[in-house]
């Protein structure tokens, strides 16, 4: 939202301005497998799906930064890429027969799902400063938090230090969740989606993550509630920050581990 301290083009940041909390959202289009945080709506998407619709699902990979996985030889391909996704499509196209219409979809969305970060992260700034950009069109990807959702407004950097420090606000709506708050609950929906998405090859392995996830969490709400209770920041709203964390204290205790299942 400050244009003197970030590089995006005036589509995708007119896009931001517009975005609601159900626009940004926890997604798997990295290739390298990590939860990225992206936005509803962009010119990525938009040709992507295109791509998609035509059966040339895949990004022509012209960097090859990310083309680390080692499943079809040493040398490396990017799983974003069309190379690797015709192959994986390819694959799913010749098991369908025993598949689910629903479950077809999902698996092929889940392939389709990765975009190109090499070029999709770099367009903003080639578009905002009339740079040519080659090659195939990948649009413009941006990875906003969830907090991006309360920002509104482009504002100059000097109102953005005053915002920062609390000598000023640049919200409109200033009832937002607490920062810490509301990654909290990005991080128990990751856990919670991610379990209820495995439903076989169940490993001792993944069990150990989830579970060492599921106790940072409780830990870090510990530290939170300690950081508040000693601190005079956040005093007009320390007891609803408290609630929730307590709120999501349980809702955390509550998630339900997978037990391993031994033949």
């Amino acid at each position: 939202m400050v244009p003197e301290a970030t590089s995006v083009d005036a589509e995708t940041r007119a896009l931001l301005i517009n975005a609601k909390e159900k626009d940004l959202y926890l997604s798997h289009i990295s290739p390298l497998g990590v939860p990225f945080n992206t936005l509803k709506g962009t010119t990525n998407e938009m040709f992507k799906q295109k791509r998609i619709d035509e059966n040339k699902a895949g990004s022509s990979c012209p960097k090859r930064f990310l083309a680390l996985s080692k499943e079809f030889g040493a040398e490396g391909i990017c799983t974003s890429s069309k190379k690797f996704q015709d192959v994986k499509l390819n694959e799913l196209e010749a098991i369908k027969h025993t598949l689910t219409a629903e479950t077809f979809e999902k698996m092929k969305f889940n392939i389709t799902e990765k975009s190109c970060l090499c070029v999709g992260l770099a367009n903003a700034s080639y578009l905002e400063n009339d740079i040519t950009i080659k090659g195939q069109e990948q649009g413009v990807i941006v990875c906003p938090g969830p907090n991006m959702a309360y920002f509104d407004k482009e504002v100059s950097l000097s109102e953005m230090v005053r915002h920062i420090y609390g000598n000023a606000t640049v919200m409109t709506d200033v009832n937002r969740p607490n920062l810490f708050v509301k990654e909290l609950k990005m991080y128990i929906d990751y856990l919670m989606n991610e379990i209820s998405e495995t439903t076989a090859d169940l490993t001792a392995g993944q069990i150990k993550k989830w579970n060492a996830f599921k106790n940072n969490m409780i830990e870090g709400i510990g530290f939170y509630q300690n950081l508040f209770s000693n601190t005079n920041y956040f005093q007009k709203s320390i007891d609803a920050i408290e609630n929730q964390l307590e709120f999501y204290k349980t809702k955390i205790v509550e998630i339900k581990i997978p037990e391993l299942v031994v033949a």
